[in-house]
């Protein structure tokens, strides 16, 4: 296995800069493993592929404004500051941008409390103190912080949230949930489709590509995450009646299979909560995901080696090609697959 049998050619004019209007206007590949076919829809039509007792899995975390903005003390010079995970009440891992950001550093957020940088975790990344906790400043001072390959301005910041977020924690959306309404939900509800939620705070280690010639020599990166034991009963309820569990997105996929793998024998989940560095990379043999909503990922990206772990690379690659020629939108704000 080579990183590079994950890589693909993406013109740039394939990758979305804003969403569709409404979100449930996105298109749908819809990839049927056992016929081996795809067909071309829209997300709103998502209820045709799906029946009575299959249970939704969506990931309910919500992106906080991370993207922080102040000065040094005492020379002026601007900083950058993008919370990636809390350690502490006020220390917090990040990613520093301007010079000369070492450890002693201070910084004075623009109208924000002070911080210190207490350590160089290599490349970007800091070990930063706030002066007091900086959780309550963030809806007032933060920014959402976007993708790096989102150049165009977002003018409402809540079309980087799902509908159904409810934990806020994230760096980054769980990007595949971004195209169900309320609306939707109700209509999969009214035809017996369930839903079950699970939390895992999306860092933006999801968008770094594998730079290690063997893919399994690349340090995944650590997720914290929590399924609940209501999720568990669901899960358990839905295969009991011969419904599917379907995660939608990689992060659902990731909380799901990271429970399986905490479980006991003869057990197929168990609740779970902490973090997971699970690397799911081809020859994983899925033990709760029967089928997965996910949207077109980067190359060479752990993301893309999980959907191949799941529908084959050669086959995964191929939907990719055929996505391309028909004009589908990429990444974030991109169009959907439905694997089944």
């Amino acid at each position: 296995m080579k990183t590079s049998d994950f890589d693909y050619v993406l013109p740039e004019s394939c990758i979305a800069q804003t969403p569709v209007e409404p979100r449930d206007r996105a298109r749908l590949l819809v990839f049927d493993r056992t016929a081996d076919t795809l067909e071309h829809t829209i997300f709103r039509d998502l209820g045709g592929w799906l029946r009575p007792e299959d249970l939704l899995v969506v990931n309910q975390t919500r992106v906080i404004p991370a993207r922080l903005f102040g000065r040094k003390i005492p020379t002026g010079g601007r900083v950058e500051l993008l919370l990636l995970r809390r350690q502490e009440a006020q220390v917090w891992e990040a990613l520093g941008g301007g010079k000369g950001l070492t450890p002693g550093k201070r910084v004075q957020l623009d109208d924000g409390p002070q911080a210190e940088i207490l350590a160089d975790l290599g490349g970007a990344r800091r070990l930063v103190r706030f002066d007091e906790p900086v959780g309550p400043y963030l809806d007032a001072i933060g920014h959402v912080p976007l993708p790096p390959y989102i150049h165009e301005k977002l003018t409402d910041p809540e079309r980087y949230q799902t509908v159904y977020n409810q934990e806020p924690g994230s760096a980054a959306a769980p990007t595949a949930g971004l195209h169900f309404t309320r609306e939707l939900m109700e209509a999969l509800q009214a035809q017996g489709v369930k839903f079950a939620s699970v939390t895992l705070h999306v860092g933006l280690d999801t968008f770094a590509p594998v730079h290690e010639a063997d893919p399994r020599e690349h340090q995944i990166h650590t997720e914290w995450c929590r399924i609940t034991p209501e999720t568990v009963q669901a899960i358990e309820l839905a295969r009991h009646a011969g419904g599917r569990v379907i995660a939608v997105g990689t992060t659902s996929a990731r909380v799901l299979e990271s429970a399986a793998r905490q479980a006991p024998d003869k057990t197929v989940i168990q609740p779970f909560e902490g973090p997971t560095d699970l690397f799911i990379l081809p020859g994983y043999t899925f033990r709760v995901v029967d089928a997965m909503i996910t949207n077109f990922h980067l190359p060479r990206s752990t993301l893309l080696m999980m959907i191949s772990a799941f529908a084959g690379r050669e086959r995964t690659l191929n939907a990719y090609e055929l996505a391309k020629h028909q004009n589908y939108r990429f990444y974030s704000f991109g169009d959907a697959m439905l694997i089944l």
